[in-house]
């Protein structure tokens, strides 16, 4: 029996295949291009690893596209196989990667968290813990889980950046600025290259309206990126929302085309269509526009991608995206496609499928009635949903879109009630208030929600 370079045993052939798969979790963790490259030398080392077949699953659904299901399926059935004669804590990845592919990742997690509670150096699964209670809307629990294992790492264990990277994003999604952008730069200080803990300081300076600092930020780490994979383009996306604020709108158009949707990259044009790039794309294009700004053709490729994925529901997240596309390029005949195929996947089993019909499905309906003119029913189907729509994941910059969307048919409907009930839920949710938000400052101007006035009153009345 060998042991992995945090002190777990794994069943493998020889020294050398946990070695191999090692470096293949490390690529994992740090985000590295070349990780098909460093699961063949992991195969090549160990065909029958168990573990290896389980990360090879892991990552093909990372990718949340039901074309990569397949390939899950037979290193599921692989890993199965031999995991007969592996331990306990293997058996239980190989489970975990079962749930997952049948559509319950929140069992998955489960599992997961299982295995960090007796194992907390099992980086592996804590680190698809983190990634997976994200896109479910778990911050608090990203947040448990990095406090449950932190104390049983130290810096010197492989990975260990890793654990400062998520404690840094977990408190940022909590709201704990100070305790994120310590942790966060505390890791960029051991790596300057850690996306993870960049992306995390970032969405701090984000929340708290510091633009020069998270231009400059992003500016000064972005040469350490060249071995990276395409969380470097969120990176990116990350700099565009911050000249955004400044209204620099130039600025926001060449890092779209030359950065985060650089159309004729390597990374793109390996997955034009991968999910986070697609949020990326069209979050911003939708933004660019409400702004007044022509974006151009920008939207045609994008549709094309959305028309290819009807039917695929893997990221509840990314299907307003795709109906934004759609919408803004007319594309009616096929938006309704996508709203019948998302229809079939919400009857199915699992938790996907409860997060689609409760929530994407009214928010895509929204996004097509609104590009259609029809702003009154876009607050309608969109009212019922807004105190549950984190549920679908992202980030708290991320869900801003979605909020814009419902403020922008407020607006354009003339429904004041909604407009105000939209800017009192981004002012108590968000430390920066409306009039300081680029994409919130008109309509509270236009509706008086003045917050020092809001105060003088409050404290009037108190002192009465």
């Amino acid at each position: 029996m060998y042991r992995d370079a945090h002190g777990l045993e794994v069943t493998a052939a020889s020294a050398d295949a946990v070695q191999a798969f090692d470096h293949a979790l490390m690529g994992y963790l740090t985000y590295r291009v070349d990780m098909p490259q460093r699961m063949e030398a992991a195969f090549d080392a160990d065909a029958e690893f168990a573990l290896a077949h389980c990360l090879k699953g892991y990552l093909a659904m990372l990718g949340y596209k039901q074309a990569l299901v397949p390939i899950a399926e037979v290193a599921a059935t692989d890993a199965a196989r031999l995991a007969e004669r592996a331990t306990p804590r293997e058996r239980a990845h190989v489970a975990a990667l079962r749930h997952w592919i049948d559509g319950a990742p929140d069992l998955a997690a489960e599992v997961w968290e299982q295995i960090v509670s007796e194992y907390p150096r099992d980086i592996l699964a804590f680190r698809l813990a983190h990634f997976v209670n994200f896109w479910l809307g778990r911050p608090e629990v990203m947040l448990s889980s990095v406090l449950g294992v932190e104390r049983h790492w130290s810096g010197d264990l492989a990975g260990y950046n890793a654990i400062l990277a998520c404690r840094c994003f977990a408190f940022e999604e909590c709201g704990r600025y100070t305790e994120a952008e310590a942790a966060g730069r505390a890791a960029i200080d051991r790596d300057p290259g850690d996306l993870w803990a960049a992306h995390g300081v970032a969405h701090v300076l984000e929340m708290q309206g510091r633009r020069g600092e998270g231009i400059a930020w992003i500016e000064s780490l972005g040469g350490n990126w060249e071995v990276a994979n395409n969380l470097r383009h969120h990176l990116w996306w990350h700099a565009a929302m911050f000249h955004l604020e400044r209204g620099e709108t130039d600025r926001v158009l060449a890092l779209y085309d030359g950065q985060f949707r650089n159309l004729i990259s390597r990374l793109t044009e390996a997955q034009p269509d991968l999910y986070i790039d697609v949020q990326n794309a069209a979050s911003m294009l939708f933004r660019l526009q409400r702004h007044g700004v022509d974006v151009g053709d920008r939207w045609v490729e994008l549709a094309d991608r959305a028309e290819a994925r009807i039917g695929d529901c893997l990221s509840a997240f990314t299907l307003p995206h795709w109906m934004m596309a759609l919408a803004a390029t007319g594309r009616n005949a096929a938006a309704h496609r996508m709203l019948e195929g998302m229809r079939t996947f919400a009857r199915g089993p699992g938790i996907g499928a409860s997060l689609v019909a409760r929530y994407a499905l009214p928010i895509c309906e929204a996004v097509l009635a609104h590009a259609s003119g029809e702003c009154a029913e876009a607050v309608e189907a969109m009212r019922p949903v807004l105190g549950g729509m984190y549920r679908l994941g992202g980030s708290h910059a991320q869900q801003d879109v979605l909020e814009q969307l419902y403020l922008d048919a407020a607006m354009q409907a003339d429904l004041r009630d909604d407009v105000r009930l939209l800017l009192e839920r981004v002012a108590g949710r968000h430390p920066l208030p409306p009039q300081r938000r680029i994409g919130y400052a008109a309509a509270a101007q236009a509706v008086g929600l003045g917050l020092r006035a809001a105060h003088r009153d409050a404290v009037a009345s108190s002192a009465a």
